[in-house]
């Protein structure tokens, strides 16, 4: 009887707790009902899950303030904070989460290259295993739409831009001098080994405002932060050889790399035919090292790059009897240092110095010509995220540059000139993402020169829309403003700087190991700088009355996954573009411009031959070029250029491999420009000589071996 009075007892406490029922709809910002969500009371097991029609409802014996929680894959989550009785009839609506992995991204002229790049179309491994590339990133993104073949240069040509219109950076800091030295149409090469850089960003066009002093593009390098294991690396090559080594200490590691290169033994072996002849044929060492040290919350990087070459060639010229002789030799020093810290309220500390050292003693016509330009980078940045939605970008940078020149004629006349410059520059930028199909990124860039006295301004903001799962198209616009380059600024001090505008239109497609794109765009010129003489001299007289435009259209298409073992892409460029600028008498399609590029580049992995070939593609239509005897100005064009290119990689064993390439297999023809006489002959007619490269083909055979820590590491991705 006790025991029944009890139960009776507590079954009418229990009838008498209070009961209230929670309900509501779920949708998301459009209106759409949301099925399946979770909505319960925080700190509760009380809650239940929308129904087809968005609607929920359930029963709590909670009391006072409590925490509602909605929340569903896909949307951020939602809260309502309320006593339990007012939580009724609730009308909520879900924000689409922000997806970093498969949202829209920025990406209008640019492509990444980086294993951990979601919008990459090239890998590290893509930039040296390039047939004709020869280990030169520069000659490996030669093959990307937007650039230029300019044979006899070897420098970045973007969309319709001269050489001097692109910038390079290491670590988001200023490279001053990023070629070698060389002599008249000898073609350069970059000076950084690819090993030691774990992704490359190469803008086109409109890119960051965090980057500036530049018309046409930048080259972003962004070094190794921790290297994987300890590894030593050994090359004996055709024309030279070299040293590599990583040692960790913990959260400290130490790489450097040392490179000697020699031609003279190739060139008695397979001598140059197109006139010139070389007296001593280039020849350089070089050397460059990491140093970094990670804490919990930071990074510490010190990179330093040194480089010392000459070279003593004769060249053929229409203008003397005899050839002329060139002497150079080239000293370069930089050094790189960055600091990164991660604060714990989403803010991040950038800032670092970059320093460079270059000199030059040439030696031409008896003329002795001693160049030494100091210049250093100083940056401090500043970045907030202050949701998956919204970031910050903002910071300030003082670019310091020193330029002098000597020149002894021979009957011993000295003349000096040069100039100093401190170009201060800010900038403010901002990641918008409204959706997982909406982003924008807006900024702003403000310079000013001392050596010009100019002030600018510089607005940017790219837009980019998700339209499917694996396609996006985007927009950008900036205004880009450059100082006038070192041959103007040290005869000329009273120039502005010229400026250009892109519009850019883009879209991307990629899936299952394809990667489509195709971006149109157009560049208008302004303020470019003119000249009165053949070359800018003392007594040239400049204005800034140039201008001119550039507009065309870049495909890109690459497939690794259709054909096994086949990884190849196809590049397209069409580009249509006319200035007044430099000597020009008119506006005139310059000569290093070409109407139409393409590269094929192809890589195929034989396993049963423990080898990768490689096939490499590139033509170019014909370039403009002046012929003195008929009135039209660059009116005439050379023959198209062409180049096949192989290469073998044959693995002796996990950690050794030889190698073998072959620049223009072919022996194609090609013709890079004419040098007219400065007179006419006894007829009238300016006579001409054809500028060919100095050989058809280039052979290389190296010999690559690692020592690492797992036994299983190689070189593959440096070659």
């Amino acid at each position: 009887m006790k025991r029944l009075f009890t139960l009776l007892f507590l079954s009418m406490l229990g009838t008498g707790l209070a009961q209230t029922t929670i309900n509501g709809m779920v949708s998301d910002t459009k209106g759409n009902p949301i099925p399946g969500a979770n909505v319960y009371l925080e700190g509760t097991y009380d809650g239940g899950s929308t129904n087809e029609g968005g609607a929920f409802a359930f029963v709590t014996t909670e009391t006072g303030e409590q925490t509602l929680v909605i929340s569903m894959i896909g949307y951020e989550s939602h809260m309502e904070i309320g006593d339990v009785s007012y939580l009724k009839n609730l009308q909520i609506k879900l924000v689409e989460a922000i997806n970093q992995l498969n949202g829209v991204t920025l990406s209008a002229g640019t492509f990444e290259a980086g294993d951990n790049s979601k919008v990459s179309v090239l890998k590290p491994l893509d930039i040296v295993t390039t047939a004709g590339a020869a280990g030169d990133f520069v000659a490996a993104l030669q093959t990307l739409p937007g650039t230029t073949t300019v044979n006899e240069d070897g420098r970045l040509f973007v969309r319709g831009g001269a050489a001097g219109e692109t910038q390079v950076f290491v670590d988001g800091l200023r490279v001053f001098q990023p070629f070698n030295a060389t002599a008249n149409n000898i073609p350069t090469r970059g000076r950084f080994s690819p090993f030691l850089f774990k992704g490359i960003t190469f803008s086109t066009g409109g890119y960051s405002a965090e980057y500036g002093q530049a018309l046409s593009s930048v080259l972003l390098l962004n070094s190794v932060d921790v290297p994987d294991q300890e590894k030593t690396e050994i090359n004996v090559m055709s024309v030279g050889g070299g040293l590599g080594h990583t040692e960790i200490w913990g959260d400290q590691s130490l790489s450097f790399n040392t490179q000697y290169i020699n031609l003279a033994p190739y060139e008695a072996l397979i001598p140059s035919t197109q006139g010139i002849r070389w007296n001593s044929p280039f020849e350089s060492i070089s050397g460059e090292t990491v140093f970094r040290s990670k804490g919990e919350k930071s990074m510490l990087k010190l990179y330093a790059n040194f480089n010392h070459s000459n070279l003593d060639i004769d060249q053929e010229n229409i203008n003397f009897d005899d050839f002329v002789r060139f002497q150079l030799t080239n000293n370069n020093l930089y050094f790189n240092t960055s600091y990164k810290y991660f604060f714990e309220n989403e803010w991040t500390l950038s800032t670092g110095t970059s320093i460079s050292w270059d000199t030059n003693d040439i030696n031409v016509f008896d003329t002795a010509i001693e160049a030494q330009e100091a210049a250093a980078h100083v940056k401090l940045k500043l970045k907030k995220s202050f949701s998956n939605r919204w970031d910050i970008n903002f910071g300030a940078e003082l670019f310091q540059t020193d330029y002098e020149e000597t020149v002894l004629t021979p009957d011993q006349m000295e003349f000096q000139n040069g100039f100093d410059d401190q170009l201060f520059a800010g900038f403010l930028e901002s990641d918008i993402f409204f959706s997982n199909h909406l982003a924008m990124k807006v900024g702003a860039r403000i310079e000013n020169a001392s050596v010009i006295g100019d002030f600018t301004v510089s607005p940017r903001v790219s837009l980019a829309y998700k339209t499917s799962e694996k396609g996006q198209f985007s927009l950008a616009y900036g205004d880009f403003y450059q100082n006038p380059l070192n041959e103007i600024l040290r005869y000329d001090q009273g120039l502005i700087s010229e400026k250009t505008s892109h519009y850019i239109f883009n879209y991307q497609y990629q899936n299952n190991g394809k990667t489509f794109r195709a971006e149109a765009y157009y560049k208008d010129y302004d303020h470019l700088v003119k000249f009165n003489t053949e070359l800018p001299e003392f007594n040239s007289q400049f204005t800034n009355a140039g201008f001119g435009y550039a507009t065309g259209l870049d495909v890109f298409w690459r497939d690794n996954k259709s054909i096994k073992n086949l990884d190849y892409w196809l590049s397209y460029s069409y580009l249509d573009t006319a200035r007044d600028f430099r000597n020009f008498r008119e506006s005139a399609t310059p000569n290093f411009a070409p109407a139409h590029n393409f590269s094929l580049v192809t890589k195929y992995w034989v396993d049963s031959l423990k080898s990768q070939v490689g096939l490499s593609y590139q033509y170019a239509s014909g370039r403009p070029y002046d012929n003195p005897n008929t009135p039209e100005f660059l009116a005439e064009k050379t023959k198209p250029f062409n180049n096949l290119s192989l290469n073998w990689a044959y693995l002796i064993d996990q950690q050794k491999i030889l190698y073998f390439s072959v620049n223009n297999v072919l022996g194609f023809n090609n013709i890079n420009n004419y040098q007219y006489a400065n007179t006419p002959n006894a007829n009238g007619i300016f006579e001409r000589q054809t500028i060919r490269p100095p050989a058809d083909s280039f052979f290389f055979v190296g010999f690559f071996w690692t020592i690492s820590t797992d036994g299983r590491s190689n070189q593959l991705d440096n070659l």
